[in-house]
């Protein structure tokens, strides 16, 4: 049964990596100061520690069904009270919004009417927080392959998570400030590669040993 494979491993973890590691641990029971917040999708083919090589202690993570981010004052949601405690309580400096190739939010998103009697609650947090994603693809994306579709949906999706994070009072203050940047980034299931928003062109590229951060909207303002 899977679960006694699970359970092999967490005898394996305690008796082997945990060992091996101990000081790491110790030095962690003492508190946590992550390099940045991932937020990603909740689906089992993604890794942040795996495809970053980061180690516990690394990230602070927050995980959902298709990387959503509800616009701030939406609801009183988990992901809001990550965001603040991620930002005000650790001094996160960077926040990655990661999609990934072949999501299924993302599939469901381009039939979501399908999902409403099957998967009703998927249906619900889909329509409630990934609207504005499939108005844009449908009213500006028709007659493109379903393959295709599937992408431009992913990276628009991550780019409008971006948009509803920038709502957050605490994340607008501290990119006014210049103490946060933020990133979008997509992982290819398939290629095991990690593509960034390249805001010049407008383009997700490959990131290789170049950052491409997602520009200030504010600091056209500072200035003033």
């Amino acid at each position: 049964m899977p679960i006694k494979r699970i359970i092999a491993g967490l005898n394996e973890f305690h008796d082997n990596y945990f060992v091996a590691h101990r000081e790491l641990f110790e030095h962690l029971s003492h508190g946590q100061n992550p390099e940045l917040l991932f937020i990603t999708c909740s689906d089992s083919r993604i890794d942040p520690f795996l495809i970053t090589q980061s180690q516990p202690g690394d990230l602070f993570v927050i995980r959902n069904v298709g990387n959503l981010i509800p616009p701030y004052g939406k609801l009183n949601s988990a992901e809001a009270a990550g965001i603040e405690y991620a930002v005000e309580a650790l001094g996160i400096k960077d926040i990655v919004i990661c999609g990934h190739s072949h999501c299924g939010a993302m599939k469901g998103l381009l039939q979501i009417g399908n999902l409403a009697q099957q998967m009703p609650s998927v249906y619900e947090w889909l329509k409630t927080h990934a609207e504005a994603t499939r108005r844009l693809v449908m009213d500006n994306y028709q007659g493109y392959p379903h393959e295709k579709l599937l992408k431009i949906t992913i990276e628009q999706n991550v780019l409008t998570q971006i948009e509803n994070l920038e709502t957050y009072p605490v994340i607008r203050s501290k990119l006014h400030s210049n103490q946060l940047t933020l990133h979008a980034w997509i992982y290819e299931i398939e290629t095991g590669e990690v593509l960034a928003y390249d805001a010049q062109d407008g383009k997700f590229r490959v990131i290789k040993n170049r950052l491409f951060p997602v520009p200030n909207p504010l600091i056209g303002l500072q200035s003033t």
